[in-house]
């Protein structure tokens, strides 16, 4: 079987706060590539992914990559996802033809995504919620609506002033309660005496994960800081690989891992990157999946098959966002079912969209 066509097209999807801002940068919307591909045999297979500017991956260069990949596979037999990492393309790109694969093969077999990776070992994930860079008295107030709508997993953004980080995780906590579940993430924004520092006042708050620290490349002061806290620590722009996983892993620099499909490249690379982490005892989940519902979806059948996964995932971010493409998946108190339609299991909108 062959591929008769790859389609890329552009999708904006603007976010319902434009004012949504975290350490790294700020934007009024989520800039996301949908990728359809059709074979010779008229079977078709659907992926999206996302630019992710702070990772060096603006949407120039995503679509870019996804044009020399779209010629690539024009006309070539269907590849195994593995042959991606022959061709030339950010993690981004690769990571959009990666789902659209992984479609295409479920939509052949006629089953759900999940079935082609694995055996289901749940049937629903439990969400986290981001609470973006605000006054202490405005993510409380956003945290609290959110719990509300049953949501029981936040993270807390955080920007390096330790003063007033520490203000944000005390106001949430006393918006919700002891029995939400609090994480915080500071997206490089300390050096690592500061972020133990944090660490330990945000600690008698109850919260149960410092997602990133440090600088992306201090692996040093990430392992300072998770040999210090007894929360436990995650590497969120430290791990873009399987080989930075490694490199984590040995020295000894983290407690968790966030998966990201757009960051590792995909399905194939996320199973990858859990496998290690299940075999050196690190814990793992799939971290913020800002963009469609299609590419949300694809990282809950990625949740589905994979046991060590251990905690909330951040899958919902669809739900701060205007003008999906896709449509069918929706939060349930707080969870996520796992699809059972065909492939990704969620339907595409009439778009307006133009194949580049």
């Amino acid at each position: 079987m062959r591929i008769r066509s790859v389609g890329v097209f552009p999708v904006v999807m603007r976010k319902t706060d434009p004012t949504w801002r975290f350490a790294l940068g700020a934007s009024p919307q989520s800039d996301g590539f949908l990728i359809r591909l059709v074979t010779d045999g008229q079977h078709e297979g659907i992926g999206y992914t996302t630019a992710v500017p702070h990772l060096d991956a603006p949407a120039s260069r995503v679509l870019e990559d996804l044009r020399c990949l779209s010629r690539a596979l024009a006309g070539a037999s269907v590849p195994d996802v593995a042959e991606l990492d022959l061709l030339p393309g950010c993690h981004q790109a690769k990571a959009g033809i990666d789902i659209a694969l992984h479609d295409l093969a479920a939509r052949e077999r006629g089953v759900p995504l999940h079935r082609v990776l694995g055996a289901k070992v749940r049937d629903e994930v439990p969400l986290l919620r981001i609470l973006a860079l605000k006054a202490p008295e405005q993510v409380a107030r956003i945290a609290a609506g959110l719990v509300a709508e049953g949501y029981r997993y936040l993270k807390i953004k955080l920007d390096g002033d330790l003063e007033t980080d520490v203000a944000r995780v005390r106001a949430v906590r006393e918006a919700v309660g002891p029995s939400v579940h609090l994480t915080v993430d500071a997206n490089q924004s300390y050096a690592a005496e500061g972020a133990i520092r944090a660490g330990e006042r945000m600690q008698k708050d109850g919260i149960e994960l410092f997602e990133q620290p440090v600088r992306i490349d201090d692996v040093d002061g990430l392992a300072a800081v998770s040999r210090a806290l007894e929360v436990p620590v995650e590497a969120d722009e430290s791990a873009q690989s399987p080989d930075d996983i490694r490199r984590l892993i040995d020295r000894g620099a983290v407690d968790s891992v966030s998966l990201k499909l757009p960051k590792l490249g995909g399905l194939a690379k996320a199973k990858a990157a859990a496998e290690q982490c299940a075999a050196a005892g690190v814990r793992c989940r799939v971290g913020a999946t800002v963009g469609s519902r299609l590419v949300a979806a694809a990282g809950l059948h990625f949740a589905a098959v994979t046991p060590n996964i251990s905690y909330a995932c951040e899958l919902a971010e669809f739900a701060r966002l205007q003008d999906d493409p896709a449509e069918g998946l929706e939060p349930e108190r707080g969870v996520l079912r796992v699809p059972e339609g065909v492939g990704l299991g969620v339907r595409l909108r009439e778009t307006q969209a133009v194949a580049t």
